[in-house]
């Protein structure tokens, strides 16, 4: 990361970070969606015990390893002010951070899951497949949040290009795997949706392992010697990561948590309807990696823009990126429109998931453009180290405006499951408007604070 000052040089350097942080999210994200969809091949009961699995996991990884997430403008602040001594400590408090939420996970499922599982009124198949797929991936879940620490500090340093040569490495594993342990091919037994936890699992390890080697070995990370000194743990330190990191790792579990829980009341409808539900859900989480991405890169960007006291630039950065990602949202939405039945087919040849599928996929549409504005800037708030609204925002548009819309549509209406669908999209678009709102009063507080 460099100081660009002119918009043209901005840009340009912009999608230097973004786009390896797109194809990284892209393939982390492909993890999950290979899971699901090779899961669906194996029958629809192995989909829906995934696409349960997965929504119970989702958004408990994606909440906490948001609190993770701090790092990032911890690191990209501290590279602006020009204090690199500063970051090998961050990086090791946070690798320590990670491994005791690690630990609390662990012991949290092994307590609840079975209860959680017991609650839902799932068809026995089902129930099975969903415990034994988030058994196997707990085995891979201390490499997984300590991965998300070594990419904060990879990608805060403007190097996300590593990153993303990690995943592309990763991906043809779990694919590879997948293959192997749901169909049993290769020698290993037929596990069915469950063979997919296990393969995931492995995958975490190597991508952990590749990205220490890296940091060992290669610059410019090796010049921070991360390694070199195993600080003793400081609760200051930690209680700086999680002022940040909590309402991070919060709005993110608010919002990723909606759609698990949507899935979750959809239990009620039957498997056919679980199944396209999840389907079209996956691959519209998919494209959301779109905005998110540029998300991550804002954060980086700001992040360094505002270290180095430099508002103006800090600023044209963040309406860049929310440009490039409402033009990325009409592409999107125009793909989903026109093709929406060869998606549904990617998941599913029985005929009654793909209609159904192709009619949910017709909704995704609309969340495109609320998560082409509400995603970025997110992401710039992030790095003026501005993260309560964001969690305020998920709180009240997701769970007080979205669900229980939804559920009064979907339960007191004609549109049964669609309805919950028509929740999400009016909570989506609410937030939007609101941190649009707090980004620009962020901005003028800031232009203010340097006049003084």
């Amino acid at each position: 990361m460099q100081y660009a000052p002119t918009l043209k040089e901005k840009t340009a350097q912009f999608i230097r970070i973004l786009l390896p942080i797109l194809i990284t999210q892209i393939g982390l994200y492909a993890m999950n969606f290979f899971d699901i969809m090779m899961s669906g091949h194996a029958g629809s009961a192995d989909l829906a015990g995934v696409a349960i699995g997965s929504s119970i996991w989702v958004p408990i990884y994606t909440g906490l390893s948001g609190i993770l997430l701090a790092l990032t403008p911890i690191v990209a602040q501290h590279l602006g002010a020009g204090r690199k001594k500063e970051i090998s400590f961050s990086v090791i408090q946070a690798g320590y951070l990670a491994i005791v939420i690690s630990l609390i996970v662990i012991i949290s499922g092994s307590l609840f899951l079975d209860l959680i599982l017991q609650q839902m009124k799932l068809e026995p198949i089902v129930r099975q497949i969903a415990h034994d797929y988030l058994g196997a991936l707990s085995i891979g879940i201390v490499p997984l949040f300590l991965y998300n620490v070594f990419r904060s500090f990879i990608d805060a340093l403007g190097q996300t290009r590593v990153t993303m040569i990690i995943t592309l490495a990763s991906l043809p594993i779990n694919v590879l795997l997948n293959y192997a342990l749901i169909f049993g091919k290769l020698g290993f037994p037929t596990l069915g949706g469950v063979g997919a936890g296990y393969a995931t699992a492995i995958t975490y390890w190597c991508s952990c392992m590749m990205a220490v080697f890296t940091m060992l070995y290669s610059k410019p990370f090796a010049g921070y010697r991360v390694f070199k000194q195993l600080y003793k743990i400081s609760f200051q330190e930690w209680k700086t990561l999680l002022q940040i990191g909590i309402p991070i790792g919060f709005s993110i579990f608010f919002e990723t948590s909606i759609f698990s829980a949507v899935t979750l009341l959809m239990s009620e409808f039957a498997t056919v309807t679980i199944a396209a539900h999840q389907s079209a859900i996956n691959f519209a989480s998919l494209l959301y990696m779109i905005p998110l991405s540029i998300s991550m890169a804002l954060t980086i960007a700001v992040g360094f823009e505002v270290g180095a006291k430099r508002l103006g630039d800090a600023k044209q950065y963040s309406f860049l990126g929310i440009s490039i990602a409402v033009v990325m949202a009409v592409l999107t939405s125009l793909f989903l429109f026109f093709f929406r039945g060869e998606i549904a087919s990617i998941y599913t040849q029985e005929k009654e998931v793909l209609e159904l599928t192709k009619q949910f996929l017709l909704y995704a549409i609309f969340f495109q453009l609320s998560d082409a504005i509400a995603a970025p800037i997110q992401g710039a708030l992030r790095g003026y180290k501005d993260v309560n609204a964001t969690f305020f925002m998920s709180l009240v548009s997701y769970w007080l405006i979205g669900l229980p819309l939804g559920y009064l549509l979907a339960n007191f209406t004609s549109a049964h499951a669609f309805g919950y669908w028509i929740g999400l999209i009016t909570g989506l678009a609410a937030g939007a408007l609101f941190l649009f709102i707090r980004l620009l009063f962020i901005q003028r507080r800031f232009a203010k604070q340097s006049t003084t």
